[in-house]
């Protein structure tokens, strides 16, 4: 995979760990008891040892999940974001694997807005484990990491294929 441009590319922030995962490098931040950041890095990113306990844990529940997308993450996780933000990552996390939803549908159960959805899904702290890859299009993909091309939606298909949910007419 090439290198994400849109992916979080600031070298100089401070990783709990950096894992080559199957579809990207993604970086890990831990406040020691709780994840609060997984992103995902460019290719180049060099990998590194989880420095906490709860960092480990990622990496290895990670690992499992991309072993089996069936595995539900256990991790104590502390996401920041508004309140509406919150709302829409808690109902992401209640999408089931092998399951999509649309941003109008997810947007309908919040009465809220589409774009609000997808902004919000936009600024997930914690992919994968948040899974906002399982919000899509009407017809076809949509967006991912605030973009509607190139390799972040690349990883959004690799996801939905790894959960065999990938939508018709998708490759």
């Amino acid at each position: 995979m090439k290198s994400c441009r849109s992916v979080d590319d600031s070298y100089g922030e401070v990783w709990s760990a950096k894992w080559r995962a199957p579809c990207a490098v993604l970086g890990i931040q831990s406040d020691g008891n709780h994840i609060t950041r997984i992103a995902f890095l460019p290719d180049e990113v060099k990998t590194s040892s989880p420095s906490d306990a709860i960092s480990d844990r990622a990496i290895d529940e990670l690992s499992l999940y991309f072993r089996d997308a069936t595995f539900s993450f256990t991790v104590p996780i502390l996401p920041q974001g508004t309140l509406f933000q919150q709302r829409v990552w808690q109902a992401l996390r209640e999408i089931p694997t092998g399951a999509t939803l649309t941003y109008q549908t997810l947007a309908d159960q919040l009465k809220s807005s589409p774009r609000a959805v997808g902004n919000a899904c936009g600024a997930n702290p914690i992919v994968i484990v948040i899974p906002c890859h399982r919000v899509v299009a009407r017809h076809g993909l949509g967006g991912f990491m605030h973009t509607r091309e190139g390799d972040p939606l690349h990883i959004k298909r690799f996801l939905l294929g790894h959960e065999s949910a990938l939508p018709e007419g998708v490759r």
